[in-house]
């Protein structure tokens, strides 16, 4: 896992987003099918969740990203 860490944050800086924004974002770009419901504890995540559909992931980003999950 920490050597996947890293990758993410690459992903994320290069798109100036978080981590987290990036998995949603990746999930969301994988499938129209896949249904996400991602936990909020304040205002400000909910907003950091909503900003994920925003992002869109280059070609490059969605394989560097399939090729973590695998």
């Amino acid at each position: 896992m920490a050597c996947v860490r890293p990758r993410i944050a690459g992903v994320a800086a290069r798109l100036n987003a978080t981590p987290m924004q990036i998995a949603l974002a990746w999930l969301l770009q994988r499938s129209p099918n896949i249904l996400l419901i991602p936990g909020t504890s304040s205002l400000e995540h909910l907003r950091e969740n909503l900003a994920s559909a925003a992002l869109t992931l280059s070609g490059p980003d969605l394989a560097e990203l399939d090729k973590i999950a695998r």
